[in-house]
């Protein structure tokens, strides 16, 4: 099958796969696998951080840098539609007793920032106490502009607050932006980098932060079921990905744009304007939608359920696989008329 539905899909190739098997691994409870060591290291010197912490997935990073970073009845400060608060179960208040104060997101993907300060809450016990500013970048594809980030990043210190960045699809825009990650990730208090979304690792994140943070962390981790064993073998993945899968992201963002020049000739459709790897179209009705999801599936094409469909290219969708969803969206149409 050719999936749009997301970049989390992709499958470990062959040569992934071969490192895996050949992976020395360890306890990594204990610290003792020696390829997870390496490749936090790695990571943490990628990001301008001084330490990573492997966990098994992107929520599970987002919650226990939270959970570090907040106490019960402590607030962090989030995008309405941000994956820490939106996606996420709800862990942070719910596990954390942490309350969440949502914001508006804008259209570029960033915060209000006079708005965040309007939100910061006084020193008053009336009041949850604001610990953190949580931030995400890229959101729906979209980059975050550097000069937000920085103005973000001083307004939080200006009321001693902590930064966290939800870097889930950072590395997409490091690349479409032509930067090394770390200038966009050094700044922040905390950073989580998902590593099995556009760069193909079949599982793992990485939280990356201060010595002391991260080994604090670690408890945490430990606390929410994260501490994995041997698993240098997922760490090996990682590596590989990092070594081959960073740059061609550019291709998964070509690809985007090349999705949407070609469906915008659909009068059928609603396009919006591709951002990295990612594009929103929108059928003329939830029954059409339906429609040509089940058609597209006898294509052997899937794509994501919704009047309103994100479509994403990553690591296993190639050129022809985008020309073969439009032509096969192009019969659909046709035959519906």
């Amino acid at each position: 099958m050719i999936d749009f539905r997301s970049d989390t899909v992709t499958r470990p190739s062959a040569a992934m796969r071969q490192c895996m098997s050949l992976a020395e691994v360890g306890d990594d409870v204990y610290g003792d696998d020696p390829t997870v060591n390496a490749l936090e290291a790695r990571v943490a010197d990628l990001l301008g951080q001084e330490a990573a912490m492997l966990v098994p997935s992107g929520t599970q990073s987002n919650l226990i840098a939270l959970l570090t970073h907040c106490g019960r009845g402590d607030e962090y400060i989030v995008g309405q539609q941000y994956h820490t608060y939106l996606y996420e179960s709800g862990g942070a208040a719910s596990l954390g007793s942490i309350v969440p104060q949502p914001i508006a997101v804008s259209a570029d993907g960033s915060l209000d920032l006079a708005l965040v300060a309007a939100h910061i809450k006084p020193k008053d016990m009336h009041f949850a106490r604001s610990r953190l500013l949580s931030l995400e970048n890229t959101h729906l594809g979209k980059v975050i502009s550097p000069v937000y980030l920085k103005q973000a990043i001083a307004l939080a210190k200006q009321h001693g607050l902590s930064t966290h960045l939800d870097g889930a699809r950072v590395m997409n825009a490091a690349v479409a932006q032509g930067v090394a990650v770390g200038s966009i990730t050094q700044d922040f208090d905390t950073v989580s980098l998902c590593c099995s979304k556009g760069l193909g690792a079949p599982v793992g994140s990485l939280l990356c932060g201060s010595s002391a943070f991260i080994q604090e962390a670690r408890r945490w981790r430990k606390m929410v079921g994260g501490g994995m064993r041997q698993s240098g073998i997922l760490a090996a993945a990682i590596n590989y990905a990092l070594d081959h899968h960073v740059d061609r992201l550019a291709q998964d963002h070509e690809h985007a744009a090349l999705l949407q020049a070609q469906l915008s000739e659909l009068a059928e459709l609603k396009v919006e304007s591709a951002h990295t790897n990612m594009l929103y179209v929108s059928f003329a009705s939830a029954d059409t939608a339906h429609a040509a999801a089940s058609y597209l599936r006898e294509q052997g094409i899937l794509i994501a359920s919704g009047q309103r469909v994100r479509m994403v290219t990553h690591l296993d969708i190639a050129r022809a696989d985008v020309l073969n969803l439009v032509q096969s969206l192009k019969t659909f149409f046709k035959a519906q008329r």
